[in-house]
């Protein structure tokens, strides 16, 4: 099997430190992990933004800050969320890609998710793949239920998503796919050959359905994002636990992890695009 590209979702829109006191959310925090999560083997870090409160924010200034913490702690590409958090406007949300990060998250359906609704218009979905497109930032196509691979390759057809098509299949969100084998697997036939997938599995099932994913071939995402705790009962310490977690199960099935280098080239990331390339 071609090696494992390991992402790091450091944070994440909805818990805070009252829930477990080793979430990162100031953008040194989220640096200090980043470079950690980096040296244990992770080349993506996924990003979300919050503000003093711990809130979640498109502000550009913090982004802009986070990115350049980042950039001087480790060599790991930034992939930041789009997604943001609920009730942060889709303009704002949207606004993010003009920072030019190699990555960015493109979540093509709205949905009911957990106690909120997470909107995402369909004009507006395609208006941002488009100016995805324009800017070269990689979309990574967020896919809560199968109806959402459906809308992706139909932005695809559009000529709106450039392949090879990056895919994050999202499982045990309340108002999504439940985390079941069964329901991964259908999700995996459905999708077109040559695709590049990972699972992003919520809480308790977290680590093994993200370990089915990796002996099927698949990249993995882990951190405090994903899961709070690092088993039954037992909160993380935080994410280099988790992400040296993770880099062990891919090494005991016998797959190497992917390099920066090697990432870049197996999503066709542009090796002159990068956070901070656009002063805007």
């Amino acid at each position: 099997m071609t090696a494992a590209i390991l992402t790091a979702a450091l944070t994440g829109p909805m818990a805070t430190k009252a829930d477990n006191p080793n979430l990162p959310t100031s953008p040194e925090e989220i640096a200090a992990d980043a470079e950690a999560a980096y040296a244990a083997g992770a080349s993506i870090i996924h990003v979300h933004l919050r503000d003093a409160e711990q809130r979640p924010t498109a502000d550009l200034d913090i982004a802009r800050r986070t990115i350049a913490l980042i950039q001087e702690r480790c060599g790991a590409l930034v992939q930041l969320s789009t997604g943001v958090g609920f009730g942060v406007p889709f303009e704002d949300r949207a606004a993010l890609v003009e920072l030019r990060p190699p990555m960015a998250t493109l979540n093509v359906c709205s949905m009911t998710f957990a106690d909120g609704e997470f909107l995402n218009p369909p004009d507006r979905v395609r208006a941002l793949a488009n100016r995805m497109r324009q800017l070269g930032v990689k979309p990574e196509l967020e896919l809560y239920d199968t109806g959402h691979l459906d809308v992706a390759l139909a932005l695809h057809r559009e000529g709106l998503l450039v392949e090879p098509l990056q895919f994050s299949i999202v499982l045990g969100v309340r108002g999504g796919m439940a985390a079941t084998a069964d329901n991964l697997m259908h999700f995996v036939r459905r999708m077109p050959p040559g695709s590049i997938w990972q699972v992003i599995a919520i809480g308790r099932a977290h680590l093994p359905l993200t370990t089915v994913g990796l002996a099927l071939g698949a990249n993995a995402r882990t951190g405090m994002e994903d899961t709070l705790m690092v088993r039954a009962g037992v909160p993380t310490s935080g994410n280099t636990e988790l992400v040296n977690r993770m880099a062990n199960v891919t090494r005991a099935l016998d797959r190497e992890l992917a390099s920066v280098a090697e990432t870049r080239e197996r999503l066709g990331l542009d090796a002159a695009s990068g956070p901070g390339t656009n002063p805007s």
